[in-house]
């Protein structure tokens, strides 16, 4: 049900408007909502998009910083937009896990918003204190499950991604550990530093500079490749952390209000492309461990299915709820 309206909703793109023809937008400058904060590692990339694709529309794109509420705050704001294609959300995969995690919010992801693109993947990384014995994968499995029930992990918050993804693994390997929310992975990344809890789960760009500087070591990638940037390390799912063939991490996106016109859709998803073809882009988010992935709004709608159906699972199986 849930991915047959997701793809309604794309499908909903293509139907005529008498909005704006392609010819007419934007005719003022175009207004990102970035879904958190200004200065962490989705407003970079935002903000490097922005201004990439503000040279094929030939009007500006102003990164707006809404967060909150798991980014529910800017998806709702963008959900209530005029669909003209002026007002776009930025978002994050927890987008899908807020479907499933929030008994209501106050816009509906497959009804009020319609996909533009795909933008970028970053998978995660599992990280314990170098304090601690694990070494490797084989070392952490056997470390988890001889201290089961007396391990600690942060995340950055109950429902966020890396709770989750720490909450698969451990599943997955038979052990259990004690969940220790905060707010924010930046707090959740620096106590698991500091070796104030045991172990956690962040994205592999904000990972990165602790375990070069051997504040952390990182034992696993969440995807379902290495990562180009620590080819030593293995993925979750070959090292047996996670299910065979498991790609999970965070991934970001454009999002439009519902009955944008087919024609602004596509402008849209073409400046976006343009922009992740730049190889000073591509170069730089490299740098940063994520992976393009731009495709069409049909193969974006497709893959927020999916992402709702897995996340509505998993944050079941987790009892995680939030308001």
């Amino acid at each position: 049900m849930e991915r047959r309206r997701l793809l309604a909703s794309a499908a909903a793109a293509v139907l005529p408007e008498p909005v704006l023809a392609q010819g007419d937008y934007p005719s003022r400058p175009v207004r990102l909502v970035v879904a958190f904060p200004a200065g962490g590692p989705t407003d970079a990339v935002a903000r490097m998009l922005a201004e990439r694709a503000a040279r094929e529309l030939g009007q500006p794109v102003v990164v707006e910083n809404r967060g909150g509420a798991n980014g529910n705050i800017a998806a709702d704001a963008v959900a209530k937009a005029d669909p003209d294609g002026h007002t776009l959300l930025y978002n994050t995969s927890s987008i899908a896990i807020s479907r499933a995690l929030y008994k209501s919010l106050s816009y509906d992801l497959e009804r009020d918003l319609s996909p533009v693109a795909q933008t970028v993947a970053v998978p995660a990384a599992l990280v314990v204190h170098p304090a601690l014995p694990p070494r490797d994968t084989a070392g952490f499995i056997a470390w988890a499950r001889a201290n089961s029930g007396k391990i600690t992990y942060s995340s950055g918050g109950v429902g966020n991604s890396s709770h989750l993804l720490a909450f698969m693994v451990m599943r997955h390997i038979g052990a259990e550990a004690v969940h220790v929310p905060y707010r924010g992975t930046a707090a959740a990344l620096t106590d698991a530093a500091a070796g104030n809890v045991h172990f956690t789960c962040d994205s592999l760009v904000t990972v990165l500079p602790l375990a070069q500087d051997g504040r952390v070591r990182a034992i696993a990638v969440s995807s379902a490749e290495r990562s180009p940037l620590l080819p030593a390390l293995p993925s979750m799912s070959e090292a047996g952390l996670l299910p065979p063939g498991t790609d999970i991490g965070t991934w970001q996106g454009v999002l439009a209000p519902s009955r944008t016109p087919a024609p602004v859709v596509a402008r849209l998803n073409a400046a976006m492309r343009a922009a992740l073809a730049d190889t000073g882009i591509v170069e730089r988010l490299r740098a940063q461990g994520a992976r393009v992935v731009v495709g069409s709004p049909e193969g974006y709608a497709r893959h927020l299915a999916d992402e709702v159906a897995r996340w509505r699972q998993v944050v079941a199986e987790s009892g995680a709820t939030a308001e």
